[in-house]
């Protein structure tokens, strides 16, 4: 769904005098104290924690002070290692919970964090964590593994200016600001932003004629379909997922041989254009060759997974190699679908495990004849007579023994392990078979909080430069916050309750 207006809000400064609009905090500055109604822990209390206490109590054991972790609510509440007697956290209780204390005193040999350490709480900080105390000091799960609710749309005060849902929750955040929507846009700007966002081109006269002549109240609508049929639109829509999806018709390394990947690229155009649902786009290329019957196409799909850089050289070590290519697969699933990065488990905390089903395969080449093309394939934008061969995946007769890798070393192999996927974001269903095509409906499963967001989420930062989340590649603890957590959950399941239907 597009926005039928674009709204430009300005930045403003003020410059707030007095001391009753601001108050001290720990360094000397001075910053206005705005403390939410209701506090978060995701939105409010985490990230200051985050930046200000987890370098000495947060998830890294090799740093932490005190045995004090305060990332987790169990062990934050428990009572304290140096003080039996004494709780980080005391809910409802802020003058009896020790880092409160800590953080809020004017003894500078008690404050923490330590003034060795150049870090300090504002006070508007401060009272955001007191307030959040006196609510009962609730940890939350991380807000990007919570299933998205539909919230209706939040009440607003000019309700004649919004069109559609998007409206009222855009409108809601200006007029929390105080700020007010531009006019609309004429309609020559209407249809410049509108051609450029859905084929990368401007328009041309006689559609910019033909627009400025329809005084139809539904004229705008009438040209996003008619610009969604073109050709243009799935070219467009394309580039982002060849980027995601690492495409080239390289190897990517010296010894580079002439590679022909780019039929899966004209299959990436064509699915936009058929407006194929996003659940089964995806499905098809993680596990086309899996699915019931295969076709040619669904298995074309799967060279999505065989994008990533081949050496052809001598003298290299298959194995070093082979675990590459499936670190570099599993890369792209953490970033580009589910949002969350992966390759720091190689080597911190939750060591890297390869997935050993999805590697060297029976099949890991197709061939594509011009018969093929004429019939079949007729998408593929073939011009000549050259032969045309696509990696694509296939199976093993048998399943490849997986271990943990020490430090991610392909020669270092650990315990021993078996499929899975991360429980923290959603257990895997059993009755899912336990290969990529069990990979699909799970990523796919209504429960799963990822899938949907990430995607609405890139769409909206093709549109407008920026996601919901600016970090569009990492949903997970180290990335950005949503601007508008509730925005982007009601995206996400319109998103899923329409069919996965990206036009």
């Amino acid at each position: 769904m597009l926005l039928r207006r674009n709204v430009f809000i300005p930045v403003l400064l003020f410059l707030l005098v007095g001391g009753l609009l601001y108050s001290c905090d720990n360094t000397g500055m001075q910053t206005a104290s705005v403390v939410p109604d209701s506090v978060s822990y995701n939105f409010d209390v985490r990230p200051i924690l985050s930046d200000k206490c987890f370098s000495c109590h947060g998830p890294d054991a090799n740093k932490r002070e005190a045995g004090l972790r305060l990332d987790i609510a169990d062990s934050a509440f428990k009572a304290l290692q140096d003080n039996p007697t004494a709780h980080a956290w005391v809910p409802g209780k802020p003058e009896e919970s020790d880092a409160f204390l800590r953080i809020s005193t004017q003894d500078t040999s008690l404050l923490m964090p330590p003034l060795y350490s150049n870090l300090s709480l504002t006070s508007q900080e401060i009272a955001i964590i007191k307030k959040w105390i006196q609510q009962g000091a609730r940890y939350e799960d991380h807000w990007a593994f919570v299933a998205p609710r539909k919230q209706a749309p939040p009440a607003i005060k000019k309700s004649a200016w919004p069109i559609n849902e998007i409206d009222y929750f855009t409108l809601a955040a200006m007029e929390a600001k105080g700020l007010a929507p531009n006019d609309p846009a004429d309609k020559e700007r209407l249809l410049k932003r509108l051609c450029l966002d859905l084929t990368g081109l401007p328009p041309g006269i006689e559609l910019m004629d033909a627009f400025l002549a329809d005084s139809r109240p539904d004229a705008y609508e009438r040209m996003v379909d008619q610009l969604l049929a073109l050709p243009a639109y799935g070219e467009k829509m394309a580039l982002h997922w060849l980027d995601l999806a690492r495409y080239a018709d390289s190897h990517g390394y010296q010894d580079d041989g002439y590679r022909t990947q780019w039929p899966w690229r004209d299959w990436v155009i064509h699915a936009f254009n058929e407006n194929k649902p996003y659940n089964e786009f995806v499905t098809w290329q993680l596990a086309g060759d899996l699915l019931p019957d295969a076709s040619m196409e669904q298995l074309l799909a799967t060279a999505f997974n065989r994008n990533h850089k081949i050496t052809e050289e001598g003298g290299v070590i298959p194995e070093e190699y082979r675990v590459m290519y499936v670190s570099d697969r599993t890369d792209l699933i953490g970033k580009g679908i589910l949002g969350v990065t992966m390759e720091c488990a190689r080597c911190h905390d939750h060591k890297y495990v390869i997935g050993g089903q999805a590697t060297s395969a029976k099949i890991p080449m197709m061939h594509i004849t011009n018969t093929d093309v004429a019939n079949m394939l007729r998408f593929i934008n073939k011009t000549d007579t050259g032969k045309m061969i696509v990696s694509v995946m296939g199976e093993l007769d048998t399943i490849r023994p997986t271990f943990v890798l020490h430090r991610g070393e392909y020669d270092a192999p650990g315990e021993k392990v078996e499929p899975a996927t991360p429980v923290s974001i959603l257990p895997f269903d059993n009755s899912y078979p336990k290969n990529r095509l069990g990979l699909a409906k799970w990523l796919f499963d209504p429960k799963h909080p990822l899938t949907a967001r990430v995607y609405v989420n890139l769409l909206w930062q093709e549109f407008f430069g920026r996601g919901i989340v600016k970090t569009s590649g990492d949903f997970g603890m180290q990335g950005e916050l949503p601007s508008h957590p509730a925005l982007l959950d009601w995206l996400a399941v319109d998103f899923r309750e329409h069919n996965w239907d990206i036009k």
